[in-house]
């Protein structure tokens, strides 16, 4: 098993990760009748795309010598009704200034586009990915 998730009531559940035993803390949007006070169950779903893409950056840049230390990503989901869901996820990738040549850039770029997250989505979730080169 990954994890194990416990219902806190206030539509509220807390999450471990089984084999490391951090925890993640989630509630309902405000939007959704909820306190917004900590990610929402969608909220992550949209971090993680972000977050994969960088983890596959950096498996790419390990392996080919690149230092990518530094790069941030900020991300903005929207949603959609009928049926309630995410319909876009915003990813800026903002990379550090370093002198990357076009292989390298494009190749970071190819590799972050094919990440686990981005292609277990629904095809009809808009990603749009922006990489943001100094």
């Amino acid at each position: 098993m990954t994890s194990s998730i416990k219902y806190k009531g206030g539509l509220r559940t807390e999450a471990m990760h089984l084999g490391s035993t951090q925890e993640i803390v989630t509630d309902a949007p405000t939007d959704n009748n909820g306190q917004g006070k900590a990610f929402s169950p969608t909220d992550l779903v949209a971090t993680a795309l972000g977050s994969c893409m960088l983890t596959i950056m950096g498996i790419y840049a390990d392996k080919n010598g690149v230092n990518i230390d530094g790069t941030t990503v900020s991300v903005q989901k929207h949603m959609a009704s009928n049926p309630r869901r995410i319909e876009k996820v915003e990813i800026n990738l903002h990379m550090p200034d370093k002198d990357y040549d076009d292989h390298t850039r494009k190749m970071i770029e190819k590799v972050a586009l094919a990440c686990p997250v981005a292609k277990s989505l629904h095809p009809d979730l808009i990603q749009e990915v922006v990489f943001h080169w100094s």
